[in-house]
């Protein structure tokens, strides 16, 4: 019997929902959040900011490696979208 966890994570890498950028992903939704309250930020603003700068982020990235890296777009979607929710996810919870 397969551990669910690891045939979970194992189809999360498969489809391009988790890479080895995911950590940085949610270690910078955090980073961001705590930069926003430390500037006296409400926990709205706070989650708000990593919402915009991702979104900036993933433009940024579409502009200069498209979607290529990933193999096809419907890969580099799911990735996109993934790299969203846990970073926001990540901040929304650390402002909890």
């Amino acid at each position: 019997m397969n551990n669910p966890i690891a045939t979970l994570v194992n189809w999360q890498i498969k489809t391009g929902q988790l890479d080895v950028w995911t950590a940085y992903h949610i270690a910078a939704g955090i980073f961001i959040a705590k930069i926003a309250d430390l500037l006296g930020q409400s926990d709205f603003w706070c989650v708000m900011w990593v919402v915009i700068i991702g979104i900036l982020w993933e433009i940024f990235e579409w502009v200069v490696e498209n979607w290529r890296p990933y193999g096809s777009k419907k890969k580099w979607f799911i990735n996109t979208l993934s790299d969203l929710v846990v970073e926001i996810g990540a901040a929304w919870w650390i402002m909890l």
